[in-house]
């Protein structure tokens, strides 16, 4: 998803709106964009983005200056060429205007509230500009005013609704955990069920996964979809309803534990609802009563539950000794079981269920994949390339080779070596080797690729919709500089090539490769058949082979 373009003075009839705008149109980041929808269609309370006084407030207390409870800072980052801006049109990534925002305030954040550090900031009310096109599931992303007014219609408005926050598939332990929340809301057995199912705004995730369990469920069940933003790795406790592979919105601030439990209550109760349950991944743990007091509505414990293996049933975790109790296997343990191509037992996850995971997280031999070589120029990472590219379509998989010096030519003519240039040159690999890994193919790419931060990026880009194998050529420099094969270092270590990396500029060198190799010690068919055997071992190539 494209975050945080501007451009200024478009025509505003190329979006169908029939005048002309002159303000400057901006599409924000994923999670802005997030915490945008939910103002517009009423999930937040909230007029527009946070003045830095709301913001402070919020952070540290908790509540905005007036002592209202909001748990998250909602607040606007923009480039330093937006900062002086007086009103913006906010875009979606396709340019389709969403909203128009009249600034009241311009502040700076200086205190890393947000994943991206510093930066400017615009605060004011946004006015709505027409309804939300971009993004999945758009069938299934209704505003909390139309699922409150289908209630009252059907006559329901004034029984229990239990929302449940999910954004992993439901297996047997969370549909008993369900019916058990929804019997203690309402005695009578008549509580309602409103399935919030948080996913990112341009992937559906794991949602057909969820709502085939819907048989399964209290009969009054209803699924919408929602993207909450959701907090960065290690600043606080991760949203228990995530779905795997990423956050549904992005990254957020540092805040107390608890917090995004909160934001998800106030929207809940947007949607009409009574109590919360949270769907929580096995043996994680919940923030205490402590945390959660502030709560708008309810958050509800979820009790325990295992499967019994002497009665074959599910029962709640106090009536079964720990001699006959199983529990569910974790995410990454029912990862492992699709990418192997092992059926999911009966006895954990509904037939239905696992159907839809294998459909849509199939056995590695068939999923998509990107094999991303880096190394220094000179490592030998575009010979090993090639011969690891004929070894996967011998293995009978489709594979497509992007080396760097070809896409230099056909894919990035006309960048220079500037930081930013071979930027965009390594995101535009990213780009094509995801969409090749959309499709179920194998995408081999081997540029010097230097810089950490960008090879982030490309992981990120071919993770929404495949697997990700980082593979570090770690060649010495002075092996490298030794061969020199084009000549290239010594036209660097001459000044005839600047920001050369290696000598006037650095390789950052990769501490989540997944495999290492040291081609000073081995021959190339050597490397060829480490890479080759750890594809095999993962499960990306048949074992035969």
């Amino acid at each position: 998803m494209t975050a945080g373009r501007a451009e200024v003075g478009l025509d505003a009839n190329q979006q169908g709106q029939g005048r002309q705008d002159t303000a400057p149109v901006f599409t924000p980041d994923p999670a802005t964009l997030a915490h945008l929808e939910l103002i517009l269609n009423g999930g937040y309370p909230l007029p527009g983005f946070m003045t830095s006084e709301e913001a402070a407030s919020t952070i540290k207390h908790g509540r905005l200056p007036g002592g209202t409870p909001w748990p998250v800072p909602v607040t606007l980052p923009v480039p330093d060429t937006l900062a002086d801006a007086d009103q913006l049109v906010l875009a979606d990534p396709e340019g389709a205007p969403l909203a128009e925002l009249r600034v009241s305030e311009r502040w700076w954040c200086d205190d890393g509230d947000r994943d991206d550090g510093h930066g400017h900031r615009l605060a004011g009310e946004v006015r709505f500009s027409r309804p939300p096109m971009y993004g999945v599931l758009r069938h299934l992303r209704m505003a909390p005013a139309e699922i409150r007014g289908q209630r009252e219609i059907g006559g329901f408005a004034d029984r229990p609704l239990l929302a449940v926050l999910a954004g992993r598939p439901l297996h047997h332990r969370s549909l008993h955990q369900i019916r058990a929340a929804a019997e203690e809301v309402a005695e009578d057995g008549r509580a309602e069920v409103l399935v919030i199912i948080n996913t990112p705004l341009d992937d559906e995730g794991l949602t057909p996964a969820i709502i085939a369990a819907e048989p399964l469920l209290p009969p009054r069940t209803r699924f919408v979809v929602a993207t909450l933003p959701t907090p960065a790795c290690g600043d606080v406790h991760p949203s228990p309803a995530a779905p795997s592979g990423r956050a549904p919105g992005g990254t957020a601030p540092r805040l107390p534990t608890g917090r995004y439990d909160l934001l998800a209550a106030h929207v809940a109760r947007a949607y009409g609802a009574t109590h919360l349950l949270i769907d929580r991944a096995p043996r994680t743990p919940a923030p205490s009563d402590e945390d959660l007091e502030p709560a708008p509505i309810p958050i509800l414990p979820a009790a325990e539950w295992c499967y019994d293996t002497r009665d074959e049933l599910w029962r709640q975790a106090d009536q079964v000794t720990a001699d006959r109790a199983e529990i569910e296997p974790s995410d990454a343990e029912v990862e492992e079981m699709l990418a192997r191509g092992r059926e999911l037992p009966a006895w954990f996850t509904p037939a239905r269920v696992a159907a839809e995971l294998h459909r849509l997280r199939p056995a590695r031999t068939r999923r998509g994949l990107t094999v991303f070589f880096t190394g220094l120029s000179g490592s030998g990472k575009s010979t090993v390339a090639r011969g690891v590219a004929e070894g996967v379509r011998r293995a009978g998989r489709t594979v497509t080779l992007l080396d760097g010096d070809v896409v230099r030519r056909m894919l990035s003519a006309g960048l220079t070596f500037s930081r930013e240039d071979r930027d965009l040159n390594i995101r535009r690999i990213g780009y094509v080797a995801a969409e090749i890994t959309r499709h179920g193919g194998v995408a081999i790419c081997a540029p010097i690729a230097p810089y950490a931060a960008t090879r982030a990026q490309v992981r990120a880009m071919v993770e929404e919709t495949g697997d990700f194998f980082l593979v570090h050529v770690a060649t010495p420099l002075e092996v490298c500089e030794a061969r020199d094969r084009k000549g290239l270092y010594a036209k660097a270590r001459a000044g005839e090539i600047p920001e050369f990396t290696g000598v006037s500029d650095p390789y950052e060198e990769p501490a989540d490769a997944d495999l290492v190799l040291d081609t000073q010690h081995t021959t190339e068919g050597e490397s060829v058949a480490e890479v080759l055997a750890a594809l095999r071992a993962g499960g990306w190539l048949p074992d035969h082979n």
